[in-house]
């Protein structure tokens, strides 16, 4: 099946897709981008694409902060997904990648005088990391980029360098995945991923301003643990050894999903295995964005009349 992309305002065959090798943002690491994934629902012989909007309206933010000029509305963006989707003519579930960019083809650094452009590529995806048996990880040695050097609020392609060195130590050490500490020894996130404990019965999780990444489905598990399954929710600085005590663990992301952690440090949470929590709220997750639950179906947006 021939698949296309978007680039620039026109629909082409991804195999045919390219850009010059000055490219400013292939030199420089100056675009921002979102992860979004579409999933399909075999019984409604539909695709959900799921929160577009929110993801759009992030990218916006992120492209304000890199002296970027949208070159689309948050509507536009959401029916050129769509339409992509619906070209590609999908049965099974996606992975959707906007790239906005800086496209001059000069040397330097600077953000002005760049033209900036856009790129939309979707590619069938399914499980990113182990979401069903928990995940090892590790603290690294490596400190997560401050609000002050590369803001991790917004998804700039360069600052991914981080991320590269986080997974690729902890990997080589044996580990899954790895959590991030920030510069003052507070807990962070995953290598590109959120993270929430479970103490007691509560979920508890860094800040926004604790240089995170605000993630759509941070912001989505918080809102079911509050309405659904009735779970108190903190927001607070969390010290290291808080990993180690903690009763369970699990990332969160567009790319992770709901993937819980039974060993962090070769400690075991709780029992090492996944945890009662972590799972009911993944197997929630996974109805919510297949469009199975009616109160949260207006989070997904159906591609195919």
């Amino acid at each position: 099946m021939q698949e296309y992309v978007f680039l620039d305002g026109n629909y082409i065959e991804k195999d045919k897709a390219s850009l010059p090798i000055m490219t400013h943002a292939f030199l420089y690491g100056t675009s921002v981008f979102e992860g979004i994934r579409a999933y399909y629902n075999k019984e409604e012989n539909q695709l959900y694409a799921f929160k577009v909007k929110e993801h759009f309206e992030r990218l916006m933010r992120s492209a304000h902060v890199m002296h970027m000029k949208s070159p689309y509305t948050l509507e536009e963006y959401c029916e050129l997904t769509k339409k992509l989707l619906a070209k590609n003519a999908y049965k099974e579930d996606v992975y959707i990648r906007p790239n906005l960019f800086k496209s001059a083809q000069k040397i330097g650094p600077s953000l002005l005088n760049n033209k900036d452009s856009f790129l939309l590529f979707t590619l069938p995806m399914g499980d990113y990391i182990d979401i069903e048996n928990g995940l090892n990880v590790c603290v690294s040695s490596w400190r997560r980029n401050s609000d002050n050097a590369i803001p991790p609020r917004s998804k700039v392609a360069g600052a991914y360098v981080n991320t590269a060195l986080i997974k690729s130590d902890a990997q080589l050490a044996g580990f899954d995945d790895a959590i991030v500490l920030d510069e003052n020894g507070r807990v962070t996130e995953g290598s590109a991923m959120n993270l929430f404990l479970v103490q007691n019965g509560k979920l508890i999780t860094s800040r926004t301003t604790d240089n995170i990444l605000i993630g759509v489905t941070r912001n989505t598990v918080m809102q079911l643990a509050k309405e659904v399954l009735k779970l108190e929710v903190e927001e607070r600085e969390v010290s290291r050894t808080e990993l180690y005590t903690s009763d369970e663990a699990f990332y969160c992301g567009t790319g992770a999903q709901i993937s819980p952690i039974a060993t962090i440090d070769h400690r075991k949470l709780g029992t090492g295995e996944v945890g009662p929590i972590a799972k009911e709220l993944q197997k929630l997750y996974f109805d919510v964005v297949k469009g199975r639950v009616d109160k949260y179906k207006e989070w997904c947006m159906p591609v195919y009349d």
